[in-house]
């Protein structure tokens, strides 16, 4: 082996300092310095800031004697070793270390290892290095074993958190042992392990069981749980966690998961409760057990081709309200599958669906007698299967004026099932539109007319809320016409905290659509949107001001204030429209595509000449606030029908969501509403000390706080102290829950609160 060395005897021995030695050995050399050396044949014993470096470490010491011939070191004294590759570095009082076959053994040892620098999602993360500590060590190559000692993350001397061991095993980017472990916090041992495995790949996947997790509810009782993880290869794995709950029974969970291919993958979700009842009074418990099923999945066909599939199954919506941990979840009543497979190319589209849509409309009563609950009443409509074929606006050049043409068509076997109503068990529906438009441009005005046919055939139709089975055909002409003005513009100078320059921009827009040749509306079927077009002629007007704010180079829009309102010639729409439902003789909700694309809130009641006057306000502002706030304001009722606020503001720690909803437009449309949603924050996942957020929805029209959330985290140097507590006030629903969670650094939480149900 070649040796570089800084050696000039006669001078070192005069040195009463450390020598300057040089750096950078290379793959094949070592250079060793010291202030004084000794050399017998191959052996230099090196004496005074002693050190001895080659291209994968450098150790330092009081004193070294160094073999040339078998690459031996045996360096004591303040002796200091340190990797270069990984950045490892070690003290003890004696290291015997093998320059050729890279091994080392280290007595009363002491080192610290870098933090890794990618952390998955939510993980507490920390530029802590992990510090360990043994009586002694040994490292052959990267691997490295511990014996008696610890490990951590925190600094010392008074760390959080040390897991203890008579034995680590470990081997970077792939696995680490923790023999006869304790896991400690502060003083306090909190787990002990026969064997602990962790493993220290980018990718891990190893079977193992999981964290088990406990909790309490006042529905359900306490709680225990216990799961397990199998990585059955690198492309599938499964998850399976069974719950216990003392007043309930049990609940489980199962999850599989694949990926075929580079292009494919799917995941398969399964939880079911075998419920034993609520208690009643009189004894009798009702049974609100079930099943959710969910599975998602994606391919690559080839050739352009490609599929994708959503498929949900609730067996009932009281078992999701009572068993669901999401409130959102507990209150959505719709259940939709979707399956496709589709292409792309072009101007073109051809897509292949199977959709399955459910519309929960309430709960089935309980039985007395058979002491269990009726199924759903619920809407379901079904498409198995519906062919799509679309082409998008594509300009033609042959012509002076600029003229574009579009096409949207589909052909689908539908049904529909509902109380009291339902369709045999496939209807053809085959529906054809082509659109052509064009564009005229004088002066800043701009014109745009287009021109569509629809055509629609039906296998079936109603007939006063009875089916029929013969054919029906909807042919329908449709004229739009949109006029935009030139908009007006002014800059002014602006105030400091919003920009240099401020620029209002007022820009005006009329829109016009007729559509006729509907003459059956109430005879069709409603399977989704196609059904809702109706005969109309109505002009839409709207005036929309923003405000743009320059700042150096940098422009954004800060303000927004949209007001529109539509103008109904026909307040029929050719008869769609009626005051009260021919099939229950009540008056009713009237639904057709032009209420539909004037607001989200409906509004039609009865025949009618005027929409609600719809106002749009957003803003965002430098500092840190946005707010949208959309309300409905109704001149037939004179008084706002419907509002919509939101309001969102962060500034360094701290941020503020508000939202409001508030829905008065009468009981023949919708229920009233109305409410509060918040959530106040302090902190973020990653900050040192106390953070805390708390959520709340609250519903005044019926005076109680439906769901609340407050969460307190503690965030120490190296780990992290999680509890939540949690409010369900639904129906029925009336609990609360504690979760609790303890994070580690870099490494990961255990506990009964899970990373999706955080705040922060």
């Amino acid at each position: 082996m070649p040796l570089a060395t800084a050696l000039t005897f006669s001078a070192v021995l005069a040195q009463t300092s450390p020598p300057s030695c040089p750096t950078g050995a290379g793959p094949h050399d070592v250079i060793f310095c010291a202030v004084t050396t000794d050399t017998v044949g191959t052996v230099h014993h090196l004496r005074g800031s002693a050190s001895v470096e080659t291209s994968e470490a450098k150790v330092t010491a009081d004193r070294i004697d160094y073999d040339e011939e078998t690459g031996d070191a045996l360096a004591r004294d303040n002796v200091h070793i340190k990797y270069f590759k990984k950045g490892e570095e070690m003290w003890a009082d004696q290291v015997d270390y093998n320059i050729q076959r890279e091994t080392a053994w280290l007595r009363n040892v002491h080192g610290t290892s870098p933090a890794p620098v990618d952390h998955r999602p939510g993980q507490l993360a920390t530029s802590n290095p992990f510090y360990f500590e043994g009586r002694w060590a040994e490292r052959i190559k990267e691997k490295v074993i511990l014996y008696h000692g610890f490990v951590t993350d925190c600094r010392l001397p008074r760390p959080w958190w040390t897991l203890r061991a008579v034995r680590f095993d470990i081997v970077p980017h792939e696995r680490a042992l923790a023999y006869r472990a304790v896991f400690r916090l502060r003083f306090f041992p909190l787990l002990y392990a026969p064997v602990l495995y962790k493993s220290l790949e980018d990718e891990p996947r190893k079977s193992g069981f999981l964290t088990p997790n406990v909790g309490n509810s006042s529905r359900r009782g306490k709680m225990v749980g216990v799961g397990y993880f199998w990585a059955i290869n690198r492309s599938y794995d499964a998850t399976y966690r069974s719950q216990w709950f003392t007043q309930r029974g049990f609940a489980h969970t199962a999850d599989f998961r694949g990926k075929p291919s580079q292009t494919s993958g799917f995941d398969l979700y399964l939880y079911g409760v075998n419920d034993r009842g609520l208690q009643q009074d009189n004894g009798d418990r009702l049974k609100e057990g079930g099943l959710i099923l969910a599975m998602t999945g994606h391919a690559d066909l080839g050739h352009g081709f490609y599929a994708r599939a959503d498929v949900n199954y609730l067996s009932s919506m009281r078992f999701r309200r009572a068993f669901t941990e999401s409130f959102n979840e507990a209150i959505f009543s719709e259940v939709h599958s979707t399956g496709f497979v589709g292409k792309h190319w072009s101007d073109y589209g051809l897509n292949l669906a199977f959709v399955r849509l459910e519309n929960i409309q309430d709960t089935g009563a309980y039985d007395p007698v058979l002491k269990a609950y009726a199924p759903d009443n619920k809407i379901v409509v079904r498409k198995l299967p519906e062919l799509e074929f679309i082409a998008r606006p594509r300009e033609l050049r042959r012509w002076r004026l600029p003229v574009w043409v579009s096409l949207e068509s589909s052909a689908g076997l539908l049904r529909r099932n509902q109380p009291l109503f339902q369709t045999r068990q496939f209807v053809d529906r085959i529906d054809f539109q082509p659109r052509v438009m064009t564009a005229l441009r004088w002066k800043g005005f701009n014109l745009l007319p287009a021109l569509s046919i629809r055509e629609t055939s039906y296998g079936s139709h109603q007939d006063q809320g009875q089916l029929s089975g013969g054919n029906i055909t909807r042919s329908a002409r449709e004229f739009t016409l949109e006029l935009l003005p030139p908009s007006l513009a002014r800059t002014y100078d602006g105030p400091g905290w919003l920009g240099e320059k401020v620029k209002h921009v007022i820009e005006p827009r009329v829109f016009f659509r007729h559509a006729g040749g509907i003459e059956d509306f109430s005879k069709l079927i409603l399977f989704d949107q196609t059904e809702l077009m109706s005969n109309t002629t109505e002009v839409e007007y709207s005036i929309t001001n923003r405000l743009y704010a320059k700042r150096g180079s940098e422009v954004n829009e800060v303000f927004s204030w949209q007001l529109s309102q539509r103008r109904f010639f026909d307040p029929s729409f050719g008869g769609a429209v009626t005051a009260i439902d021919p099939t229950t003789g009540q008056p009713g909700r009237n639904v057709v595509l032009s209420s539909l694309e004037a607001t989200g809130f409906a509004f039609l009641y009865g025949p009618r000449r005027y929409s609600p006057v719809i106002s749009v306000l957003r803003a965002n502002l430098h500092s840190g606030l946005g707010v949208e706030w959309r309300s409905d304001y109704d001149p037939l009722l004179h008084r706002p029908v419907n509002s919509v606020f939101q309001g969102d503001w962060r500034h360094s720690i701290y941020s503020i969501s508000l939202a409001h909803s508030y829905l008065r437009s009468g009981p023949q449309l919708s229920p009233s509403a109305n409410q509060f949603r918040g959530m106040l924050g302090v902190g973020n996942d990653n900050r040192r000390g106390w953070n805390a957020a708390f959520s709340a929805i609250y519903d005044y029209r019926i005076g109680v706080m439906q769901f609340a959330t407050t969460q307190v985290t503690y965030n120490t140097d190296c780990c992290g102290f999680s509890v939540q507590y949690r409010r369900f006030s639904i129906g029925t629903r009336n609990e609360n829950q504690f979760r609790v969670a303890f994070s580690v650094a870099n490494i990961g939480s255990f506990g009964t609160l899970k990373r999706q149900e955080r705040l922060f």
